[in-house]
């Protein structure tokens, strides 16, 4: 990936720096969003810089301020001069059991899930043309087996794996679109959902017996990436066969 440039959103940690790190390693250079995480995001950029000088730089955003979504590829280009790839990381995560379901609610799940990774697919598809770049949602496996007590936050990510196989065909020849849709990795922060109780029974429906590291999914986004010229509209579950227990 010499000379290409990726934007990932919701870059500065956890699963985002991981991808970060991996398509960095492949010699992309990369443009790290954040919201409200900057030290991360400093630190990360920091990090990268130091291995490459200036292939790395960051932007803050809120995304679900759909009008600002066009500023950050515009940011991104002119930084690095051209845009490759948009890697549509970041999302919000926590329950949403009927009775107890908001506005509020919908309006951030859906928009951090669903709304700003169309807007802002949008806003990157004219220079991902130019590129013949592609784009990679980050999905879920629960937008196929939902998950208790989180409904708006199913139906969003239920979304945007329709959204990917959308846009495979709308970007088509020019940009490849695609999606990973993460199992068990590592656990939310600051989500009680997920006691040790719930951990351990999760950890039973994972026929490799095991939870998932950032690393796993940010391998399959760079091979999505750089290595997937004939692979568009696909949805790659890296869930260790969870997907598939019965």
């Amino acid at each position: 990936m010499q000379g290409k440039v990726v934007l990932v959103t919701g870059g500065a940690k956890r699963v985002g720096a991981a991808i970060c790190r991996q398509l960095h390693a492949a010699g992309a250079q990369i443009m790290v969003h954040y919201r409200t995480s900057t030290g991360d995001a400093r630190a990360l950029v920091a990090e990268l810089n130091l291995q490459r000088p200036n292939s790395a730089a960051m932007v803050q955003g809120d995304l679900l301020n759909a009008g600002a979504l066009s500023a950050l590829v515009a940011q991104t280009i002119g930084s690095f001069g051209r845009l490759d790839g948009l890697v549509n990381n970041a999302s919000s995560f926590y329950p949403t059991p009927v009775g107890d379901i908001s506005e509020k609610d919908w309006d951030d799940l859906l928009g951090s899930n669903l709304k700003a990774p169309l807007f802002l697919s949008q806003a990157a598809a004219p220079e991902l043309r130019k590129t013949h770049g592609a784009i990679v949602n980050i999905v879920d496996i629960h937008a196929e087996r939902p998950m208790r007590g989180h409904v708006v936050y199913n139906i969003a990510k239920a979304g945007l794996a329709g959204l990917t196989r959308s846009l495979a065909r709308e970007l088509a020849p020019d940009v490849r679109v695609n999606g990973v849709s993460p199992g068990a990795n590592i656990w939310p922060e600051g989500e009680s959902v997920f006691d040790e109780v719930a951990r351990q029974r999760i950890l039973h429906t994972v026929p490799l017996r095991r939870v998932g590291e950032p690393e796993d999914i940010a391998r399959t986004v760079r091979f999505l990436m750089q290595d997937a010229d004939y692979i568009t509209g696909q949805i790659i579950a890296v869930d260790g066969g969870r997907s598939i227990h019965l």
